[in-house]
């Protein structure tokens, strides 16, 4: 992206085609509430030499997550914890995604629950996307023992509240595009970009659209469906309304979200001004 990619051209930036808004089945729900977590817990099966309790018997841990492009869960672990001893011992793994925080009813929220295999990962467009999303685990991701895990996933099930049930299989959950591909291979220069060149929209998108407090907001990663902000330890996603498959695209739904923010932001302040009835 150039020096003016948030500056309108004078065409429409409204972004690609129709046929290009995200889908809106179970499995983009589900990925959207995976996408807006940066903690899942993760269940591994005893392995048989365990000190604590017997062979086979699921074993919750917390883990930080991230998401590649496609949705793929992304894990740092080291060969100190049980859980990664688990993992060398059965590949097989499950994670818990939990989209209820902050609501008076829980049970009536989203939570997405993925089955799947752990594989260690070697590729650093990973590695570099996981600390992107978690800066801190930089300080220790270097150590011999820690690495990337990817989570090839088989199944999911979502539950969406009372009622909205279902299973995925893993072509419905998983974001299989080109663009997930070509767009990948840009993120690291747009996402330093919009920090160094627009550090104000990216806080227009954490106040005005998410209505987040503070102005210290960074852009942490980007792919087709959106972009994920953090500051300090609070990261917030901000959803697109056009699938962005290349460099171009997704400029065009980064100016799009920055018009809707002024938008937003001119609204309220036009309700604010407006006399009481």
């Amino acid at each position: 992206m150039n020096g003016s990619a948030l500056t309108p051209s004078g065409g429409d930036a409204s972004g690609p085609s129709e046929g290009d808004k995200p889908a809106t089945g179970p499995g983009a729900l589900a990925r959207r509430v995976m996408r807006a977590c940066d903690r899942a817990v993760l269940a591994t099966a005893l392995r048989p030499d365990t000190a604590g309790g017997e062979a086979g018997w699921p074993y919750p841990s917390l883990v930080m997550v991230a998401l590649d492009h496609d949705a793929t869960p992304l894990i740092l672990i080291s060969t100190l914890a049980d859980h990664t001893k688990n993992v060398l011992a059965d590949a097989r793994v499950g994670l818990l995604f939990d989209g209820t925080v902050g609501l008076d009813e829980p049970l009536t929220g989203p939570r997405v629950s993925v089955l799947g295999r752990a594989v260690r990962s070697d590729e650093p467009r990973h590695r570099a996307r996981y600390l992107a999303r978690h800066p801190s685990a930089t300080m220790f991701a270097g150590f011999a023992d820690f690495a990337i895990y990817r989570v090839a996933v088989e199944s999911a099930h979502l539950v969406a509240g009372f009622g909205r049930i279902h299973w995925i299989k893993p072509d419905d959950l998983l974001f299989t595009s080109s663009a997930s591909h070509s767009l990948a291979n840009v993120e690291g220069d747009i996402v330093a970009h919009m920090n160094q060149d627009h550090a104000d929209a990216v806080r227009l998108y954490a106040q005005a659209l998410l209505g987040l407090a503070g102005s210290d907001w960074r852009m942490i990663g980007l792919d087709p469906e959106g972009c994920d902000l953090r500051r300090g330890g609070v990261v917030a996603r901000v959803n697109f309304e056009r699938i962005a498959r290349d460099a171009e695209s997704a400029r065009a739904e980064l100016v799009r979200l920055v018009h809707k923010a002024r938008r937003q932001l001119e609204d309220g302040a036009e309700a604010a001004a407006a006399p009481p009835e």
